[in-house]
């Protein structure tokens, strides 16, 4: 006897439509950044994650609530999966004391220890020796938890990727590493700075499993981040996914972006994993184009309500603009 539910009605279609959700929130919180941004009511470094969205989401999804995460400077989309409110992102950004960070930190260093969101981190590589520590200090505790660290292809130039490479393998802690390879380190690519481009395969000789995935893809994202989870939690140790995805937006506001060809930009666009994901539901009968509307919709709405609220945000008052700079002698 055939279900009597529709197709966009199965907990497969709830569950693209909420991943669709999440892509479109990120995508167009993104867009309405680079809006206040050039209208200098966010100010300081800009970061943003335009293309990369099916990195953030098709990940952060699978991680549990006790799990961690640490994360780089472009690292809007991965707060924003994890849970933390709009709101509180963009008054963040706008230095407001109801930031994530009390309007401390701006773009590039985003925090919340209730969700375990550790960073933001503005030094390339910097979360790598961080996330490494922390499922260290789970490992002490006898917690039973995953550490997610995201950082860039150029990370993996830098010392400390191979330092803590090797004492995650060596000591099998409990690290989840997401390379988001999307071949330019600033505006270097990644073909002119690595001898080795095949990111997995080095990751790979320090004797964890390590696999490259299609980054415009969410949900083979999803399923290549539930079997490295699956693996971690059962037989311990460390994971790495190269994740090899693409920003359309250059490195950052101030970037002129004059080192990429506009060919190849087109090219990567024409993947958009908001894109694919959207044609897929429609070809399968999980989502009309008026429920794609009104999602359109929904999404505008909440970033609207959310940009009034930030701004509406009290700053720190200049009496306090000491405090956490120096230490207080008792």
């Amino acid at each position: 006897m055939k279900s009597s539910k529709t197709s966009a009605e199965t907990p497969s279609a709830k569950h693209h439509t909420d991943l669709l959700r999440q892509m479109l929130r990120i995508r167009r919180f993104e867009d309405v950044c680079a809006e206040l941004y050039s209208t200098t009511r966010i100010r300081g470094f800009l970061h943003l994650y335009v293309g990369e969205e099916a990195v953030a989401v098709g990940c952060v999804t699978c991680l549990t609530p006790t799990d961690s995460l640490v994360t780089t400077y472009r690292e809007h989309g991965h707060a924003l999966a994890r849970g933390i409110p709009m709101e509180s992102v963009l008054a963040e950004m706008f230095g407001r004391t109801t930031g994530c960070s009390h309007g401390r930190g701006g773009s590039m260093h985003l925090f919340d220890s209730k969700r375990r969101f550790y960073g933001g981190n503005a030094i390339v590589g910097g979360g790598l020796p961080l996330a490494t520590g922390v499922a260290l200090a789970a490992r002490f505790r006898g917690e039973a938890t995953v550490t997610a660290c995201f950082f860039g292809d150029g990370a993996v130039a830098e010392g400390e990727f191979h330092e803590c490479m090797n004492l995650a393998a060596l000591w099998k802690l409990p690290v989840l590493f997401c390379c988001e390879n999307n071949l330019y380190a600033m505006g270097t690519a990644l073909a002119r700075a690595q001898a080795q481009t095949d990111l997995a395969l080095r990751a790979s000789s320090y004797g964890m499993p390590s696999w490259a995935v299609d980054g415009m893809d969410v949900l083979a994202v999803e399923e290549a981040t539930q079997r490295a989870i699956e693996t971690i939690r059962g037989h311990g140790g460390p994971c790495f996914l190269e994740l090899r995805t693409y920003r359309f937006r250059a490195h950052s506001m101030y970037d002129s972006d004059r080192y990429r060809d506009k060919a190849e930009i087109a090219g990567w666009k024409e993947r958009d994993p908001i894109e694919l994901l959207t044609r897929r539901m429609l070809a399968d009968g999980e989502l009309t184009k008026d429920a794609l509307k009104a999602l359109h919709r929904e999404v505008d709405d909440g970033i609207q309500r959310a940009v009034a609220g930030a701004e509406a945000g009290p700053l720190e008052p200049v009496e306090d603009l000491t405090r956490f700079v120096y230490a207080e002698q008792s």
